[in-house]
């Protein structure tokens, strides 16, 4: 098993090949480095001694040798050794759609982002290598590559790597992928089925003895991938220093419950189209995808019940993104008043377009009954919280409320809302965080909770919301501590009662006249 130098010379009279025997093996660059060693007995009892090799120095071919060795008990590794990481995955594809057909696999979704990560990153770029000599700088080098694609200094960048997955990404189903630049959480999982693709490997098929992506993922910057991120509450104290700073002091931030009522409260008055969706998700936190995958066979308002089965987080439906995500969902009065109203109107919308109506059967769709995208509630979202500070803006510089609703065409009872108090930004994914936090504020049940939004856990449920619903319920009690009339305060006086409500907060006050 000790390696050896050969080359493929021949002799010039015998034509056979001089190997270990050639006489300028001493030579610098000449030949190769290769090894044997004693695998297991063939199916007929024969001896077999496969050979490794060539490299340049001895030193690959003994750290090839020791690898080799670490599998040489197990024929099935022996077998396996040309294997592709391309043709591999393509065959445990193959065992995960079989098993997702007899309902006891993966969702359709979660297959269908297995089949993009392959056809896309995986395949295009390390499917070439076999198996057995994937290393972890393989996968920093496809990594590093993916992190270029649509960028600046994918021009600059002449990698193998690189060209093949900017070529695999040209069509798709005859379809142009998306010009956006690849966000770390897609490269997390082309990661995540790389790393199960090489654990099978090890674990099923026996190929490997490692898996050499194990620890391996790191975020941007090449710091350790951070865990979920927690919501902040905006307390007052945050308002002011975002309107100081125009800072968002995190990632998740949560309104308060009187901030959330001014939201919806606006919505309304502005007579938004879609204020049930945000109506809802306020209240119980439902996802983006299941209010869009959302179905009014579904909805019943007779008994105050929502029944969440399927969500669309891209252009087809789907399972929810757990099962626990499969549930029902109570409604309030005020929850049932709101959508009896948008069943009405869509009703009349359906008589306006006649035989061009769409009939989708979802309970959010668009004017004409077309199922929505569900990047249109978020961009909803994003244009109304804008038009709140607008107002806003408007009012500190002496417009009137007539001038400023006229400017935004919107209605004079959205402008007095808007001037209440200021709305600090939240995505529209924070609604739900909001949800929940203020579910537990008031005092609800976790496991209540924990089911509404369909979380897997109660645990996870108050690991993520406990510490912001504290300081909610926090900044409640100082909000009523001052808002208390008390004689036996520190001053020895008897306390002012405020002159406007507690949401009026940060009003502003602009003349009534054109």
């Amino acid at each position: 098993m000790k390696p050896f130098k050969a080359c493929s010379c021949r002799d010039p009279k015998t034509k056979r090949l001089l190997g270990k025997k050639c006489p300028e093996l001493s030579k610098k660059g000449h030949g190769g480095w290769y090894a044997r060693y004693e695998a297991p007995k063939s199916a007929d009892g024969k001896r077999r001694q496969p050979r490794v090799g060539p490299f340049e120095t001895e030193r690959e071919c003994k750290a090839e040798l020791a690898k080799v060795l670490g599998t040489a008990t197990n024929p099935k590794a022996h077998e396996e050794r040309n294997t592709t990481l391309g043709a591999y995955l393509e065959r445990r594809y193959a065992w995960r759609k079989a098993e997702a057909e007899t309902g006891e696999g993966l969702a359709k979704g979660t297959l269908e982002a297995e089949r993009e990560a392959i056809d896309l990153y995986l395949k295009p770029g390390l499917g070439h290598i076999k198996v057995v000599d994937l290393t972890d700088e393989h996968a920093r080098e496809l990594y590093a590559a993916m992190r270029k694609i649509n960028k600046p200094e994918e021009k600059d960048d002449r990698s193998e790597t690189l060209r093949r997955l900017v070529e695999a990404r040209a069509t798709r189903d005859g379809r142009r992928i998306h010009s956006r630049p690849i966000s770390e959480s897609r490269i997390k999982r082309v990661h995540a089925v790389f790393h199960g693709a090489l654990t099978d490997a090890v674990k099923i098929s026996k190929i490997r003895t490692d898996n050499p992506v194990s620890g391996l993922w790191r975020s941007k910057g090449g710091k350790r991938s951070k865990g979920r991120a927690k919501p902040l509450l905006w307390t007052a104290e945050r308002v002011e220093q975002w309107q100081r700073t125009g800072v968002v002091p995190a990632k998740v931030m949560v309104w308060t419950a009187t901030q959330t009522g001014n939201f919806l409260d606006f919505a309304e008055a502005s007579e938004e189209r879609l204020y049930p969706a945000f109506h809802l998700t306020a209240y119980y936190g439902p996802r983006r995808s299941e209010l869009v995958g959302a179905e009014d066979q579904h909805l019943s308002l007779e008994r105050g019940w929502l029944h969440i089965l399927q969500a669309q987080a891209d252009d087809e439906l789907d399972d929810t993104k757990t099962e626990a995500g499969w549930r029902q969902v109570p409604l309030d009065e005020e929850t049932v008043r709101v959508h009896k109203a948008w069943r009405k109107r869509k009703l009349e919308e359906r008589l306006q377009w006649g035989e061009a109506y769409q009939d989708s059967g979802r309970v959010y769709v668009y004017e004409d009954g077309a199922e929505l995208k569900p990047e249109y509630l978020s961009s909803r979202h994003r244009i109304l919280i804008e038009r709140h500070a607008n107002i806003r803006e408007k009012a500190g510089e002496g417009w009137s409320v007539e001038r400023i609703a006229r400017k935004f065409r919107t209605t004079q009872a959205a402008v007095r809302v808007a001037l209440l108090m200021p709305l600090p930004p939240i995505r529209f994914h924070d609604l739900r965080h909001g949800a929940a936090t203020m579910l537990l504020a008031a005092g609800v049940d976790d496991k209540f909770v924990s089911e509404v939004l369909g979380h897997a856990s109660v645990a996870f449920t108050k690991d993520v919301y406990a510490v912001v619903a504290e300081e909610m319920a926090a900044d409640a009690t100082r909000r009523i501590a001052a808002f208390i009339p008390r004689a036996n305060r520190a001053s020895g006086q008897a306390a002012e009662v405020p002159a406007a409500p507690l949401s009026a907060v940060g009003a502003i006050t602009v003349p009534s006249g054109g």
